[in-house]
């Protein structure tokens, strides 16, 4: 998707919170029928039951029939979208939408494509019930058919068009790398480059823990708890703006500087789960654990794949990971006491030293696998289909 930054009036402000509202609304009614269904009752309803339903409760609530029809039609249609990629296993199951989390709703059809350019830094696109909101034309609008307006918890509005953008063409010079994800080099590449995704300045991390801090002896419901809930929100979406911007750079230089990129097939979700256990078990280092998972999730590994699937389709490679830190990628030998430490990797058996991080990429771009008696060979990797995806 193409997103932009529209800057709505405060009159037109209050129209958009009305159907992010409605949406949310429609969205959890919706949620809760389906989730009433248990063994032995009859299907609960679907699309075309629940808009029909929908129907009847606007002619019934009159702050309902206020909103947009489009808008809470369509978040019915999200709704049947996301138990059909539930059921399909691509998705996670369907969650309820929270007010000041999950705000924003979707445009189809002919009211999609109003959209105009007032001058070179300006746009404008009709909204249902809120009329012409300006958005900064920073780049090109692509032809599309549908939109959607969300609002971040730090209170900034978005406007993303929905379209399939092509994709980055191979070099066609046949080169390959390999890509190491970790925790203090983000992303070490086979030819030697070391990236580090780009976080908190430590002053900015200071004044974070203090406000975290402030934040835990407040009460609940108390405006000073909102105004700091508000300044957490924006050191955490300016962390993450930093880290999305780094991976769209990286991955679009990637995937214009290499024909194949292999990457470890890690799995993130497993990686990062809780060391809690439970009251019967519980676990062991939690603290440390937990302190390991955020810096893991920091690095963005996954949207870092995830955009390169999605800019260079079927070039894009997944390796086991196995003993990949661990071998050398100049005689194959694979020995833990290889790996001195974090950054070193000198070799028992043939002495080469290295960046720990670059020889485990090393590996990770000859496609070198380990057996159960440890010994390398190159085995077929897992490559992503072509999947035809957005920007």
């Amino acid at each position: 998707m193409s997103r932009y930054r529209p800057v709505p009036t405060p009159v037109q402000e209050i129209v958009l919170l009305g159907h992010c509202g409605h949406a949310r609304y429609v969205w959890n009614l919706g949620l809760e029928q389906r989730l009433m269904w248990r063994p032995g009752r009859p299907p609960t309803p679907g699309y075309v039951v629940q808009a029909a339903q929908l129907t009847e409760a606007r002619a019934a609530e009159p702050w309902l029939a206020a909103g947009s029809q489009t808008v809470q039609q369509q978040a019915l249609r999200d709704l049947d979208q996301a138990w059909r990629n539930f059921w399909g296993g691509t998705h996670h199951k369907p969650t309820w939408r929270r007010a000041g989390q999950h705000e924003g709703f979707r445009i189809v059809g002919p009211q999609a494509q109003r959209v105009q350019r007032l001058n070179r830094k300006w746009g404008r696109v009709l909204v249902p019930k809120a009329g012409w909101i300006r958005f900064r034309w920073s780049r090109r609008v692509p032809d599309s058919k549908s939109y959607r307006i969300t609002r971040d918890r730090v209170g900034r509005w978005h406007i993303a068009f929905t379209a399939i953008p092509d994709p980055i063409p191979a070099p066609g010079t046949g080169e390959v790398v390999g890509v190491d994800r970790g925790v203090a080099v983000s992303a070490a590449l086979s030819t030697g480059e070391l990236l580090v995704c780009p976080g908190l300045r430590v002053t900015e991390q200071a004044r974070l823990k203090r406000l975290q801090r402030r934040l835990a002896r407040c009460r609940r419901e108390s405006k000073r708890r909102a105004r700091l809930k508000l300044a957490i929100a924006r050191l955490k979406a300016r962390e993450r703006d930093r880290r999305k911007n780094w991976v769209e750079k990286i991955s679009t230089d990637l995937a214009r500087r290499f024909d194949i990129i292999r990457v470890e097939d890690l799995k993130i979700g497993n990686m990062t789960r809780s060391a809690r256990g439970t009251v019967e078990e519980p676990g062991r280092n939690v603290r440390a654990k937990a302190g390991l998972n955020r810096g893991v999730l920091a690095q963005g590994w996954g949207l870092l794949v995830t955009r390169l699937e999605q800019k260079a389709p079927g070039r894009v490679e997944r390796v086991s990971p196995v003993y990949t830190s661990q071998t050398c990628a100049e005689c194959g030998h694979c020995v833990s006491e290889n790996r001195e430490s974090q950054a070193v990797f000198r070799c028992v058996a043939c002495g080469h030293r290295a960046h720990a991080d670059v020889n485990a990429a090393r590996n990770i771009a000859a496609g070198r696998a380990v057996t159960a008696r440890r010994g390398t060979q190159s085995v077929p990797v897992k490559r992503e289909p072509h999947l035809a995806t957005s920007a």
